[in-house]
Parts: C-alpha cells; sequence; structure tokens
C-alpha cells in the first residue's frame, strides 16, 4: 500500500440505487471512498448489488438517491476505465490482436493514441501471452488465453480505473491462483486505482489493500476490512497468519447482519 495517496478516486454519499420496474431498492444509503492507488474488493451473498456498485463507479448507471463523486483525476480518466467482466466477451471473428485494438478504434473520437505493434506485443506479454498467440482468433484460445485478452483489452487504453466483475470464475484453481499475481502485479505497476467483485475470499484477501462487505436487503456497507501485507503478493503470503486472519474477520462479517460499518485496521 505504499503508493496510496490520502486524495479519493471515488466517493459515494448515501446513495441508493432502484430500478424503475421495482419497487426494491438494491442498495441504500451506502457511503464509500476509494482511495487513489488503492485496490479494494468487493464481497457479499449473491445478488447484494455487488455488480450493481461496479457500474456505478463506471459511471454506467446513475444513483437514483445520493451522490458518486470522482475525483479530478477520475473523471479525466472516464474514458480510460478498463472494465474486466466475467466472461471474456471476445469478438470470434477477429485475431487476438485486433480485440486487443477493439477499444481504440472504438474511442478514436476521444484521443486514444494508437498502440504500434511492437506495444502490443509488450501489452500481450505482460499478461501472459506471446506475440505468436496475436494472430490466434479466441477458438484456438484457451479459457484462460482468453481472460488474459480480455485483461490486455481493458489495459490498452492505458487506463488510471481497473474494474473487474468477478473475471476468474471461469477457470482452473491453478490458473486462477497465476491470474491473481499476474493482475496484482500490473496494480502495481501501473499504479492503478482497481476494484474487484469477487464470490472467492481467499482471492479478495490476497489482491486487496482492503475488503468490504455487502448485505442486506436492501444491501449495505456492514464491514470494511483492511488487509494488512508487509512484502509482495506471493505464494508466502498466502501462507501467512496475517491472510488467514483477514479471511476469518471477512467470514465472520458475512453471517452477521449488522447496520454498522466496522472498521478493522491493518
Amino acid at each position: 500500500m505504499s503508493h496510496l495517496s490520502t486524495a479519493p478516486a471515488f466517493d459515494l454519499r448515501q446513495v441508493t440505487l432502484r430500478y424503475p420496474e421495482s419497487e426494491r431498492a438494491i442498495l441504500e444509503h451506502l457511503s464509500l471512498t476509494v482511495v487513489d492507488g488503492e485496490f479494494l474488493s468487493i464481497v457479499g451473498p449473491s445478488g447484494c448489488g455487488k455488480s450493481t456498485l461496479l457500474k456505478l463507479l463506471a459511471g454506467l448507471i446513475l444513483p437514483s438517491a445520493g451522490e458518486v463523486i470522482r475525483s479530478d483525476s477520475a473523471r479525466a480518466s472516464t474514458n480510460r476505465t478498463g472494465f474486466v467482466f466475467q466472461h471474456p466477451t471476445l469478438l470470434p471473428w477477429r485475431t487476438a490482436k485486433a480485440n486487443l485494438l477493439l477499444p481504440l478504434e472504438l474511442g478514436r473520437s476521444r484521443n486514444h493514441a494508437p498502440l504500434s505493434s511492437t506495444e502490443c506485443d509488450e501489452l500481450l506479454a505482460q499478461v501472459g501471452l506471446t506475440a505468436a498467440d496475436s494472430s490466434k482468433r479466441p477458438q484456438q484460445l484457451s479459457g484462460g488465453m482468453q481472460m488474459r485478452l480480455s485483461l490486455a483489452r481493458a489495459l490498452a487504453t492505458k487506463p488510471d480505473v481497473l474494474l473487474l466483475d468477478e473475471p476468474f470464475a471461469a477457470v482452473d484453481d491453478l490458473l486462477r491462483l497465476k491470474l491473481q499475481e499476474d493482475v496484482r502485479r500490473i496494480h502495481d505497476d501501473r499504479r492503478l486505482t482497481s476494484v474487484l467483485v469477487t464470490h472467492n475470499l481467499h482471492e479478495a484477501v490476497f489482491l486487496s489493500d482492503r475488503v468490504i462487505v455487502l448485505s442486506g436487503t436492501p444491501s449495505r456497507l456492514v464491514a470494511s476490512v483492511a488487509v494488512s501485507c508487509t512484502g509482495s503478493r506471493t505464494a508466502d503470503f498466502r501462507e501467512s497468519a496475517g491472510f488467514y486472519e483477514s479471511i476469518s474477520t471477512i467470514s465472520a462479517a458475512l453471517f452477521r447482519t449488522s447496520d454498522t460499518v466496522t472498521e478493522v485496521p491493518a
């Protein structure tokens, strides 16, 4: 957490969200600050509004009440917010390189600089793909390789904010661990502000500086747990006492009904 600033990238103030076709609120009176440079994970029961909260941060939907305030830097990078979905959502008729370049093509009016072939190869290498993979179509790539390509595509616009909606849910456990290490390394190297939605507590703790828990109907923030990691995010951290203490704290919060935010320091 050494690169974290004290400035908020996002500040949600008493946010309530309900869809017009439903009288029931999905989120209610939710206040949350995401610090610039932070890696934040969101956990909670299925249907509690985790992905909805991610869409609020992305500006894809607007709150019914309350405010979602973006910092000057976050507002400046609105067109450069990387979003990685649960499924790769790649275009099957385009090569890996052409899929990688798609956000830049769609964003030409937003002055995205084009990527050279060398820059494409470097970006693919950063997520664990090779130059030879760039000419393959999605059906020629494994599920894990497709997720790597989806991550590279999200990074193509050089975002300041990276939003991830359960991107590793469909890959095997061993690959999932490797992808987690890659994402945290990229987050640190690029000094991103990253927000992840996941059901996997081990994943949340390994990746995050802080984990928040949503619960209730409508959903509210019921716990905010700081994760302490004195070294790098490696296999050693997964075996540390602090790692399992954080998991235990978050797990307890998931089973506890509370309207009060519990702050747990690192």
